[in-house]
């Protein structure tokens, strides 16, 4: 099984970059490149991922490119090509951003994400970032939200058909999706959903954890892992009959302590 996690030790090289990957037993990774003037390290991380066999799992490029403010919008749109060269030349899995908001937080919410036209911005934008790079070994993804395009597997879909480009794929985050009390009781149906209509698309995946509290109205919140609600058996079931190679990364934790115990609940289920 592939898993990763952010790292918090220092290292000054790539050998001592993948030997920390190894001390903790992660073999996958967030690329450790994230601008194009450090592009001339790559051969170094390539190479000791390949001695080391770390998959470098993504490139996050995490902005919002469908911002109504020009200026913003052209530099987002920059920085996400950008980081699909990146992730191009370094080999990763995917980049990974949101779709973008059309209202004024840049992860958050508006009335105009969940229209037409709002669905039709993420296809116009999306488009612009492949076409512009034409990646060859990489592929684009959208991480899903619970208010933007696209919220579940099923606006996924949709996307997919509408961008229609060969480097468009998958990045997976189900506790995104988990946005009502139904889904939220329902959350190993999701995930066979999810693997069943997103299937061979699945580039990368999140993991974490969710919990509905009891307070009115509906409260849902992201937690450590193991202590919500999410299924990891399931998860890691429908990763196996998939493809063992897919990077399951931890993500949205404070201190190295966490996540080395999040991760050594996670693996339980390998």
């Amino acid at each position: 099984m592939r898993f990763g996690a952010p790292i918090f030790d220092k290292y000054e090289n790539a050998e001592q970059w993948a030997e920390i990957h190894r001390k903790y037993g992660y073999n996958a990774a967030y690329c450790p490149i994230d601008s194009k003037d450090r592009l001339n390290l790559k051969d170094e991380y390539i190479n000791v991922c390949e001695k080391y066999d770390i998959l470098i799992a993504e490139v996050g490029a995490w902005n919002n490119p469908m911002s109504f403010d020009e200026a913003d919008r052209k530099k987002a749109l920059e920085n996400c090509q950008d980081k699909l060269y990146i992730a191009d030349e370094m080999g990763a899995k995917c980049c990974v951003n949101i779709a973008g908001n059309l209202g004024e937080k840049w992860d958050g919410h508006s009335a105009k994400n969940l229209t037409k036209d709002g669905f039709d911005a993420v296809v116009e934008t999306t488009r612009k970032i492949i076409d512009a790079v034409n990646p060859k070994r990489t592929y684009y993804t959208l991480e899903m939200m619970p208010w933007m395009y696209p919220y579940d597997e099923n606006t996924y879909i949709d996307l997919i058909k509408a961008i229609d480009r060969k480097h468009f794929a998958v990045h997976l985050d189900i506790v995104n999706t988990i946005n009502s009390p139904q889904r939220y009781y329902s959350i190993p149906s999701i995930i066979k959903s999810c693997f069943a209509k997103l299937g061979g698309y699945i580039k990368s995946i999140h993991v974490k954890d969710i919990i509905m509290t009891q307070d009115m109205t509906t409260h849902l919140n992201e937690i450590m892992v193991g202590r919500g609600n999410f299924d990891y058996k399931c998860l890691i079931d429908e990763v196996k009959k998939l493809d063992k190679r897919i990077p399951l990364l931890l993500e949205h934790l404070s201190t190295k302590e966490e996540y080395l115990e999040a991760g050594d609940y996670l693996k339980k289920f390998f």
